[in-house]
């Protein structure tokens, strides 16, 4: 089967939905998909490959496909291997194939194989490469996500083959168009992926789309998860506050450790007391039991963090220390915290985070804070009233 997407473009990507991990890091429940397109104008040109976990179902429909047309250039927009894996592959089946990309990825390509390309354009930001009627203009966008990564716009059909902006983590089922699903879980699993993937680059996301916002757009191409041929403002503008680093909701998020539940009951009285007070959608986590890509990700959508952490071998507890760095890596900012301790005998772990923040750039840290000795007791109730009045009174003088 040949699945037309517009103007002789067809979709020729592939889904695993066995997947688990992503870079055998990131938990992934609903696998990925790897996207790869096929123009077929004067010249045949297909736009990157995909993981080598796929080859054969991948040249299968390649095949199938081109139904018999030499293929005549290989596109590069990104050398990460769930992109690039099958370029050794297709220089086997297609002989005279032209690898078109920027000297970046010509370098890394050199690093990843053992391949002597007899056939290559080394193209720049600008430069256009001629099928016929489609006409793909070259962006650099360096460091979403990684260094060599390009973009192309086809003026003809006005199509973006935008790499890994504007992606997701979820395996496709079918549909290839975001307006053909009611998928509840994209938006959240589009910030993770930001947030994880990108989340560190966000100057260079907003430097790409500076260079894109004038183009006439018809339909958005991504190297993961759905296509976008409509509504391009929900990816868009999401991406935009991701890569300002401004919060998406006025909401509150808890982050806990408890080793034997007593910090736990804390967060949880806290947590009623700031419903009682009217606040919305209170998320509690357990960050011993959570994975850290998903912490992340509530980080960018809320503006208010919670940090409830014992006192550990006179430090932050490890899984809350490994989140704090977490922050610090990706640049988190324009957050406000506030900070819960629990300790036994020396309570330390506020006065270690607050130091720990307050290496963040642009973060507030209220002034009021908690300090649990062991257990919740009765005694404790007015502590967390006054730190959820502090919270509550912070969200509402948001702009």
């Amino acid at each position: 089967m040949q699945y037309l997407i517009k103007d002789d473009i067809y979709y020729v990507g592939v889904s695993d939905h066995k997947i688990k991990l992503f870079e055998n890091y990131i938990p992934i429940n609903n696998g990925v998909s790897y996207n790869s397109y096929l123009i077929k104008d004067e010249k045949t040109c297909l736009l990157d490959t995909v993981d080598e976990v796929k080859v054969n179902q991948y040249l299968k429909k390649l095949a199938n496909t081109l139904n018999g047309r030499h293929l005549d250039y290989l596109v590069i927009h990104h050398m990460e291997p769930d992109h690039c894996a099958l370029i050794k592959e297709v220089l086997a089946n297609y002989k005279d194939v032209t690898i078109v990309s920027n000297q970046q990825v010509f370098k890394m390509i050199n690093q990843f194989f053992d391949l002597d390309i007899e056939n290559k354009l080394i193209v720049k930001e600008g430069d256009i490469l001629d099928l016929g009627k489609h006409k793909l203009q070259f962006i650099s966008a360096p460091m979403v996500h990684w260094p060599e990564v390009m973009v192309s716009y086809d003026s003809y059909a006005k199509v973006l083959f935008s790499a890994d902006a504007f992606g997701s983590f979820g395996a496709l089922s079918g549909n290839l168009f975001y307006d053909e699903v009611r998928d509840v879980d994209y938006i959240s699993e589009a910030r993770r992926y930001y947030a994880n993937i990108v989340g560190k680059f966000g100057n260079n996301v907003v430097n790409l789309y500076n260079k894109i916002k004038d183009l006439d757009i018809n339909m958005i191409l991504p190297l993961h998860s759905y296509l976008w041929r409509k509504d391009f403002d929900i990816i868009i503008n999401k991406y935009l506050k991701w890569a300002t680093y401004m919060p998406e909701d006025k909401e509150v998020v808890i982050f806990y450790a408890s080793m034997y539940g007593n910090t736990e009951e804390v967060v949880n009285n806290l947590a009623e007391i700031l419903a009682n007070k009217g606040l919305k959608n209170i998320k509690i986590y357990d960050v011993s039991q959570t994975d850290e890509t998903y912490l992340i990700a509530e980080v960018f959508r809320t503006s208010h963090i919670v940090l409830a952490s014992p006192t550990y071998n006179l430090g932050i507890y490890p899984k809350m220390a490994n989140l704090i760095h977490a922050f610090k890596s990706i640049g988190i900012k324009n957050r406000t915290f506030a900070l819960i301790e629990n300790s036994t005998w020396a309570g330390c772990s506020n006065k270690l985070i607050y130091e720990e923040l307050a290496k963040l750039k642009n973060v507030t840290i209220l002034e009021e804070k908690v300090a649990i000795k062991s257990s919740y007791k009765e005694t404790d109730h007015q502590a967390l009233e006054n730190l959820a009045e502090q919270i509550i009174e912070d969200i509402k003088k948001e702009v």
